[in-house]
C-alpha cells in the first residue's frame, strides 16, 4: 500500500508564550470527525494570517460536521445510532473489566411485497416451462412449498427466506415489524431470476398462454419503483438506507439510475458505472455453485490432470482473453479444456473434471466473475484467476491468495506461460492451498468477520428442507449466514470499526 505524505519541513521558530490553564474538555461525541481534513487544515496554517485556503478547508469540515448533526441527513439517522451503540458496546467488550456483550444489532425491515414481486416470479418461471395443457402445479402449491430454481445467483431467494425466519435474540441482523425501528429496509425482488423468467427456448407444445407469456421484466422492474416511490420511507432519505439485490450483471438494468443511491448486493461492478455502484456502498456477494463438492480430503494422488477448464469459448469484453486461452493451452497433454454451455450434463462433466484436477481455470467472461471460482473451491481444485478487474466476496477478510493463484491477463496469454508456472508448483505447496480452503470451509462466519459477537446459527438449523448443496457457497454454510454478514459488513468497516456512509 502506497503512503502518502509530504517531506518533513524545516523547524519554524515560534515564540515563548505562557499557556493558559487548560479548558475542562468537551463531552466525547461518537462521530466520525474528518481528522485527516483538519490534519491538512493545521499543515497549511501560516504562523500569522489565515490563507483563503486554510479558511476553505475549515468551512468544509464545519459544513461535513453540520451534515454529520443534521436531523434530516440519512447519516443521523437511526442507523447512526445504531452505530455509536455498536462501537460503544463493542469498546465495553474489549475491556477486561467487562463482560463481553453482543453489540446492538442492526434492525433489518422487511418490505411486504406485492406477491408477483417475490413468489409471483417463481411461479411464472415454472409455468413458462409446463408442457400445453398440463395442470399448473406452481400455481396450487403454497408459499412455503415453492422451490427456487437452479440457480447461480439464488442468493435472492435464501436472503428472502433467512429474513422471513425469526432467529437467536442474539443474532447480529434482526428482523423488525415496524418500519420506525429500522436501520436499513430490505426489497426482496427476485431480480436475476426475473430476468430468466421467459426461456430463450421454449419447450415443445409449451404453455404459451396465461400470465407466464405475458411476463415481461421491464415492466416489473418499473412496477417495483412506482410501488417503492410511493412508499415515505422510500421518500425520506431517496432509498439511502434501502438494500437490493441484483447479483445478474443485467438486473434491475431498466431501474439502475433510480436505485443508484441504495445499497446494492452484486457479483460484481462488470456492467456498472462509478456513479451507479462502489465498493465504498455496494457489498459483492458470492455466486452459489453448481456442481457438487469434494468429499475426499487433501492430496494430489487422485488429480492427473494439471488444469481444467469447461465453459464458453467466445465471450465479450474481457472474456476475450477465452479464445487465445484456448488456442495455448488446448494441446498441452495434461490440461483439459472444453467448450460447453449451461446444462446438466455439462455439469456432470464439469464435477469429474475439477474433481480430478491439481489448478482450475478462471477467466474473465462478459463479467470479471463467475460461479466457476466457488465451484473450484468447494471442488478443492485450486483457483488460477486471469481477471484484472475481479472484486471478490469479503476479500477484506479473507486473504484470497491463500487459496487461488492470480495471473496477469497480459502473461496468461503468453504461450507456455501458464503451464511452465503451474508445473513449478510443489506438491507441498498444492496440498497447502487445499488445506486452507480446507479449512476456510470450515470456519463458521462469525470466526472470519472480526466481529465481537458469538453465537451464529448452525447450518443444519437453517430452517429450510434445502439445508444442503444447494444452500453452500464459498463456506458450507446456509445463505442464513451470508445474509447476517452481508448486514454486518454494512456496518463494520475492514478494521472492524464502525462506519457510515454519507
Amino acid at each position: 500500500m502506497w503512503e502518502r505524505g509530504r517531506p518533513p519541513r524545516k523547524p519554524r521558530p515560534s515564540p515563548i508564550i505562557v499557556p493558559p490553564p487548560p479548558p475542562s474538555p468537551p463531552p466525547r461525541l461518537n462521530l466520525l470527525v474528518p481528522r485527516s481534513l483538519l490534519a491538512v487544515a493545521a499543515r497549511a496554517m501560516p504562523s500569522r494570517r489565515p490563507s483563503p485556503v486554510l479558511l476553505l478547508l475549515l468551512a468544509l469540515a464545519l459544513a461535513l460536521l453540520f451534515l454529520l448533526l443534521s436531523p434530516s441527513s440519512p447519516s443521523a439517522s437511526r442507523l447512526s445510532r445504531s452505530l455509536a451503540s455498536g462501537s460503544a458496546s463493542a469498546a465495553a467488550s474489549s475491556s477486561p473489566a467487562s463482560p463481553a456483550a453482543p453489540p446492538a444489532p442492526v434492525k433489518i425491515y422487511l418490505y411486504d411485497l406485492p406477491p408477483k414481486f417475490t413468489y409471483g416470479v417463481v411461479r411464472s418461471y415454472m409455468a413458462a416451462r409446463a408442457p400445453s395443457g398440463s395442470a399448473d402445479a406452481a400455481a396450487v402449491l403454497p408459499d412455503e412449498q415453492l422451490r427456487y430454481p437452479g440457480h447461480q445467483h439464488s442468493a435472492e431467494w435464501w436472503l428472502f427466506k433467512d429474513l422471513l425466519r425469526r432467529g437467536p435474540r442474539d443474532r447480529p441482523v434482526a428482523r423488525v415489524d415496524d418500519p420506525r425501528d429500522a436501520d436499513l429496509f430490505y426489497v426482496p425482488f427476485f431480480s436475476s431470476l426475473s430476468l430468466v423468467v421467459n426461456p430463450i427456448r421454449p419447450p415443445a407444445a409449451a404453455n404459451a398462454s396465461g400470465a407466464a407469456a405475458a411476463y415481461s421484466d421491464d415492466a416489473m422492474q418499473e412496477e417495483l419503483l412506482e410501488w417503492l416511490e410511493g412508499q415515505w420511507y422510500w421518500q425520506r432519505h431517496r432509498g439511502r438506507d434501502h438494500v437490493f439485490i441484483c447479483q445478474d450483471p443485467n438486473a434491475l438494468y431498466k431501474v439502475i439510475d433510480r436505485i443508484s443511491n441504495a445499497v446494492l448486493l452484486v457479483s460484481d461492478f462488470g456492467r456498472l458505472r462509478s456513479d451507479q455502484a462502489s465498493l465504498v456502498k455496494d457489498v459483492i456477494m458470492p455466486y452459489s455453485h453448481r456442481i457438487n463438492s469434494f468429499k475426499g480430503d487433501v492430496g494430489v494422488d487422485g488429480r492427473p490432470s494439471l488444469l481444467f477448464f469447461m465453459g464458453n469459448r467466445y465471450r465479450k469484453e474481457g472474456g476475450k482473453v477465452r479464445d487465445s486461452l484456448f488456442q495455448i493451452l488446448e494441446n498441452e497433454e495434461d490440461v483439459t479444456i472444453k467448450h460447453g454451455a449451461q446444462s446438466r450434463e455439462s455439469r456432470r462433466a464439469a464435477t469429474r473434471g475439477m474433481h480430478s484436477s491439481k489448478f482450475c481455470l478462471h477467466p474473465a467472461g462478459d463479467t470479471p466473475s463467475a460461479c466457476r471460482l466457488f465451484d473450484a473451491l468447494v471442488s478443492l481444485c485450486v483457483p488460477v484467476i486471469v481477471s484484472d478487474y475481479i472484486e471478490l466476496p469479503f476479500e477484506d477478510v479473507i486473504d484470497y491468495s491463500n487459496i487461488a493463484i492470480f495471473v496477469e491477463t497480459s502473461k496468461a496469454v503468453q504461450p507456455g506461460y501458464l503451464t511452465s508456472m503451474l508445473r513449478r508448483v510443489s506438491s507441498e505447496r498444492i496440498l497447502e492451498y487445499q488445506r486452507e480452503i480446507k479449512k476456510l470451509s470450515q470456519v463458521k462466519y462469525h470466526e472470519v468477520v472480526p466481529l465481537p459477537y458469538q453465537t451464529v446459527a448452525e447450518p443444519q438449523q437453517c430452517g429450510s428442507s434445502y439445508c444442503g448443496e444447494e444452500m453452500v457457497v464459498i463456506l458450507p454454510l446456509s445463505y442464513s449466514h451470508v445474509a447476517i454478514g452481508v448486514f454486518c459488513l454494512l456496518r463494520f468497516a475492514r478494521d472492524g470499526k464502525t462506519f457510515l456512509r454519507v
